[in-house]
C-alpha cells in the first residue's frame, strides 16, 4: 500500500506500507492504540477509519522521528491518502472471487485499478480475504 502524507506546510512524504515489515512492538502499539485486532485495524485503514489511519501515520512517522508522540500527529483529512497498489487490487479481487465474495465489492475495487500506484516488489495484502 502507498500512504502519502502531504502536510499543508511541508513536502509530501510517501510510505510503502508493508504490514509484514512492521515490528511486533509496532503491531502491538497499533492494536493497543485502536483497541482492535491487527486484522480489524488493517480493514479500518482501508475503510477510512480515522483513528486507524492516524495510528498508522504515527507509526510510519515515528520511524523517522523516534520521540514523536501520538498527540503530535494531527492532520487535515485531505492531507493523507491510502491506496492499494495494482498488485494488491489484483490479488484481493482474485482471492475474493475464489471464495465467492461479493462481486459488487470486487467491481468497486477494480474501478480504481487504473489510478492505483504500481507495486515495488511482490504484492501482499494487509488483511485476509
Amino acid at each position: 500500500m502507498k500512504v502519502t502524507f502531504t502536510p499543508e506546510d511541508g513536502e509530501p512524504q510517501v510510505f510503502d506500507y508493508n504490514p509484514n515489515k512492521l515490528l511486533s512492538a509496532e503491531r502491538e502499539a497499533l492494536e493497543k492504540r485502536t483497541g482492535v485486532s491487527f486484522q480489524q485495524f488493517s480493514m479500518g485503514v482501508l475503510r477510512g477509519h480515522a483513528l486507524c489511519r492516524r495510528a498508522l501515520l504515527h507509526v510510519l512517522l515515528k520511524r523517522q522521528h523516534p520521540t514523536l508522540s501520538f498527540d503530535d500527529v494531527d492532520f487535515c483529512w485531505d492531507e493523507l491518502t491510502v491506496e492499494m497498489t495494482k498488485g494488491e487490487i489484483t490479488l484481493a479481487t482474485e482471492r475474493m472471487r475464489e471464495k465467492g465474495g461479493d462481486e459488487d465489492i470486487v467491481e468497486a475495487m477494480l474501478k480504481g485499478y487504473d489510478e492505483a500506484p504500481e507495486d515495488e516488489g511482490k504484492a501482499r495484502l494487509p488483511f485476509a480475504v
